[in-house]
């Protein structure tokens, strides 16, 4: 499982990405660019998802 715990992610373009079973507690999201991307059963308790762009982004299964 890949660590992204805290990670600053603001305004990144995550499109198509593959953050499967990631831990992403408390990393920053705000305003990134995430079409289609792959966040199934990924941690993102405490995630700062202000502004994110999910359309069509796959989140079965996601710990908030």
């Amino acid at each position: 499982m890949a660590d992204f715990t805290g990670t600053n992610l603001t305004g990144a373009n995550l499109e198509n990405a593959d953050f499967s079973r990631a831990n992403l507690k408390g990393a920053d999201l705000k305003g990134s660019i995430c079409y289609g991307t792959n966040f199934s059963e990924a941690d993102l308790k405490g995630a700062n998802l202000e502004w994110a762009f999910l359309k069509s982004a796959n989140l079965n299964g996601v710990n908030l």
